[in-house]
């Protein structure tokens, strides 16, 4: 057999995703049997270093596009090469999903699961998209993107609220597959709820867009500082923040787009599928009684032709006296995350989605949100960009430093609460 058409046979590679170790000197392997793994259909050649593979999970959970694996057996120097190809992988009689999906011009990797940095540029040739690393290390891990897991987030959960005492990490609720839904208060001072403007942050409806839950990560860091407009904020406002609303599939590797019957973000309805959507329905539903909605924001990643951040506000939907503040947001937006060194490339003009965009277009998080919120309420989206040199950690969680600096701004320049 040729060694470059070699094929791991089944049962090998289901002991080699099962961490399994079959000897000292084992050859290379793929393992993906931690929260947030997903691989399929891995042949491995190990004369040539070379892994091909496509992504895993479920299609009726999501878009599969996710891809997040360890290898192990690696000679420390040697070079290894990823060759991609989309999943075939459908639901019923859809046609599968486009490969370019799943390929974003650069992958990511870590040696050791917290820090992540970019492969070079990959190349595409046909439906094989080919990325090469080498790693200094006998494992390395590589993924789609800079993974964000649930644990991630129970994680910055407790170091803000344990380190702040204007933090409280509280549980958003309990996910059909009983998992626990962090989420962030931050409140200082003495103002009563009345008093203080309404401020609801959300990432990640859709599993595989991890880069959203960084940029909450960042938005939360900031938040949580001593920086004087931080604590304007803390001050003046109740902010609530969910890392990921879409907990089960983030777990599982599953992409969660278009997940069966509908994903989190087309279940914002009079009776919702998920319980996350449920729970953040009656949490902004409380800011919308109390007529302090003042400020809604979900976080998302776009297709793999969009090489910008930009803004998605619902236009039509807008009430008159909600639409001039929108636009002050945005810009206010556009200006801090434009200028931010090195250069993150932000859009300036929103994209308006409308009745046109989905048949359930109304049960869209920020069209729900201004359908039923308050004369003033600003509800937009936020789309992360992922196909960018500065789609990393660090330039994701600077635009959501950047982003908190301007909701602070945008209410400073609101009328006080009564």
């Amino acid at each position: 057999m040729n060694p470059r058409q070699l094929l791991v046979p089944l049962a090998l590679l289901s002991l080699a995703i099962a961490g399994e170790q079959l000897f000292a000197d084992a050859p290379l392997s793929v393992a993906a049997d931690f929260e947030g793994g997903s691989v399929a259909e891995v042949e491995i050649d190990p004369a040539a270093g070379s892994i091909r593979f496509m992504p895993g999970g479920d299609p009726a959970r999501g878009w599969p596009c996710w891809w997040y694996f360890r290898i192990d057996g690696i000679q420390p120097g040697q070079t290894i090469t990823l060759q991609l190809r989309g999943s075939t992988a459908t639901v019923g009689k859809q046609k599968p999903l486009g490969a370019s999906w799943a390929m974003p011009k650069r992958a990511t990797y870590s040696t050791d699961g917290k820090t992540w940095r970019q492969t070079d540029p990959g190349q595409r040739d046909g439906p094989i998209m080919t990325y090469e690393l080498t790693p200094d290390t006998s494992s390395v891990y590589v993924a789609w993107g800079p993974p964000y897991t649930p644990k991630t987030a129970e994680k910055l959960a407790t170091r803000l609220s344990e380190a702040s005492p204007h933090v409280e990490a509280m549980q958003l609720c309990r996910s059909r597959e009983d998992r626990a839904v962090p989420m962030l208060h931050f409140r200082e001072g003495t103002r009563t709820a009345e008093q203080r403007f309404g401020v609801w942050i959300q990432a990640r409806q859709h599993a595989w867009e991890s880069g959203s839950s960084w940029v909450a990560e960042g938005f939360a860091d900031w938040l949580a500082g001593d920086d004087r407009q931080a604590a304007w904020l803390r001050q003046h406002a109740d902010v609530y923040l969910v890392p990921i609303m879409d907990i089960d599939n983030t777990a599982t590797g599953n992409g969660g787009k278009n997940a069966i019957p509908r994903d989190h973000n087309r279940d914002w309805s009079a009776k919702p599928h998920w319980n996350e959507i449920l729970a953040a329905q009656q949490k902004v539903g409380e800011l919308i009684d109390q007529n302090r909605m003042d400020l809604f924001i979900d976080l998302h990643n776009p297709g793999p032709g969009d090489p910008t951040f930009f803004f998605v506000p619902p236009r039509e939907l807008l009430k008159p006296q909600a639409v001039e503040a929108a636009d002050q947001f945005m810009e206010l937006a556009y200006q801090r995350i434009s200028r931010i060194e090195p250069s993150i490339p932000m859009n300036n003009k929103p994209r308006v989605t409308g009745s046109n965009y989905h048949p359930l277009w109304r049960q869209i998080s920020k069209n729900w949100v201004s359908l039923n919120g308050n004369p003033h309420t600003v509800s937009v989206c936020l789309e992360t960009a992922w196909n960018s040199p500065a789609s990393t950690q660090a330039g994701y969680k600077a635009v959501g430093e950047n982003l908190a600096i301007a909701t602070q701004q945008f209410l400073a320049k609101q009328p006080e609460k009564p």
